[in-house]
């Protein structure tokens, strides 16, 4: 990482004011206040790059509550020796591969610029039909924006790797994919070859990160999915992160993290999110579960997965009442506010941290607390209750 880089990431609390507006500004993660007179730590910042005493709005729709605001703080080289208050989540001297960022607004590039943030060196994997627009949008400064990091500075990819997680090693590709013009130009994008690859460019790596989905039926109810599409949406969200953490572990340092991203529908019916993928993210959970005794006793490896709420990142999108998630999770979550990415970036960079030196084989909510309700609190059933909330 360049001098200017971020080399540790810090907790720290603001006194933003929610405003009633509907512009949404992803931000670090925010907790409920009473007030907006929160107190005020020492070397505060935003992960937007706002400076340490200017108070910034985030507004979002439906919403007129105030918070209290947990934010990160990125300490350049400059002040790495001048002692600091709050716990530091330090990564420096640390190497992460995140598979599956394509694109500036997803949990994926959220969870880089995080572990950026903290001093880690980033590597990515990218979608092979994505790569040449991905590289290409990186290299005109189109992310410049979204790669500023809380010192200032701009997040540093040391390198994109091409990968399609869906196949182990060449034998595994068919025919029409090895003939298709959308993967010309690139090679060695499998699995095994992908970590052969940084093995060979880098030598190991000390966090990995699957952060990738896909089931081409998702659309359809489970009842009208066919066996090609159930078993396409478990090979590419779920199997492809036992294939990643097979090929990459023999990379890994002792004492590493490996991450994935998994969604309430694993446990709860969520109508709409079909074609096998609730039965991807379900075994996903299981076999997070199962890794983390095998890693954690054969390679000193962590395990977790984060189960994140709804977000309105272009992959979302495609499955195509995203909006109305978000709006569902604003009216009966604990926490009635749109969630960002950076909260759940930042969670990732605490447990890639020593500081979640014993959390593994566990399943982490960032989803406002709506994994705990039992009922939609919007329901007109509940409307001589009083419940406290927003009017929306």
């Amino acid at each position: 990482m360049p001098a200017t880089a971020a080399s540790s990431l810090q907790l720290a609390a603001g006194r933003p004011c929610i405003s009633s507006s509907r512009r949404v500004v992803t931000a670090g993660a925010a907790i409920l206040g009473a007030n907006s007179n929160a107190v005020s730590w020492t070397k505060l910042t935003s992960a937007c790059n706002i400076s340490p005493l200017e108070p910034f709005r985030r507004s979002f729709a439906s919403s007129s509550v105030k918070f209290k605001k947990v934010v990160t703080r990125a300490m350049s080289e400059s002040t790495e020796n001048k002692p600091v208050s709050g716990l530091p989540i330090n990564l420096k001297g640390k190497r992460a591969f995140i598979a599956g960022v394509a694109d500036d607004n997803g949990y994926g590039w959220a969870i880089a610029k995080s572990l950026a943030a903290a001093g880690a060196e980033i590597l990515v994997g990218t979608w092979v039909p994505a790569l040449n627009i991905f590289e290409t949008s990186l290299r005109r400064g189109k992310f410049n924006e979204s790669r500023v990091l809380p010192d200032g500075s701009l997040m540093e990819i040391a390198k994109v790797y091409p990968l399609d997680a869906v196949f182990d090693n060449p034998d595994d590709v068919p025919e029409d994919i090895k003939t298709n013009k959308r993967y010309a130009g690139s090679s060695n994008w499998t699995v095994s070859e992908v970590a052969e690859s940084v093995k060979q460019d880098f030598g190991s790596i000390d966090v990995l990160v699957h952060s990738l989905a896909n089931g081409p039926e998702v659309s359809k109810p489970l009842l009208e999915t066919s066996r090609d599409g159930y078993l396409a949406a478990l090979s590419a969200s779920s199997y492809s992160y036992v294939s990643l953490l097979k090929h990459f572990l023999p990379l890994m340092n002792p004492g590493g993290s490996s991450i994935s991203l998994t969604y309430i529908a694993s446990e709860r019916v969520i109508p709409g999110y079909g074609g096998g993928m609730s039965s991807a993210k379900a075994a996903l959970e299981s076999d997070t579960r199962v890794l983390s005794f095998e890693a954690g006793r054969k390679h000193k490896i962590r395990v977790n997965t984060i189960s994140a709420g709804p977000l309105r990142s272009r992959a979302a999108k495609a499955i195509g009442f995203i909006d109305t998630m978000i709006e569902y999770s604003i009216a009966n979550a604990p926490l009635q506010k749109e969630l960002s990415a950076d909260e759940v970036g930042n969670t990732a960079a605490f447990l890639a941290s020593p500081l979640a030196s014993a959390i593994t084989g566990a399943v982490i909510y960032v989803d406002n607390g709506l994994n705990a309700m039992g009922v939609g609190v919007d329901s007109p059933i509940f409307n001589e209750l009083n419940i406290p909330g927003d009017k929306h």
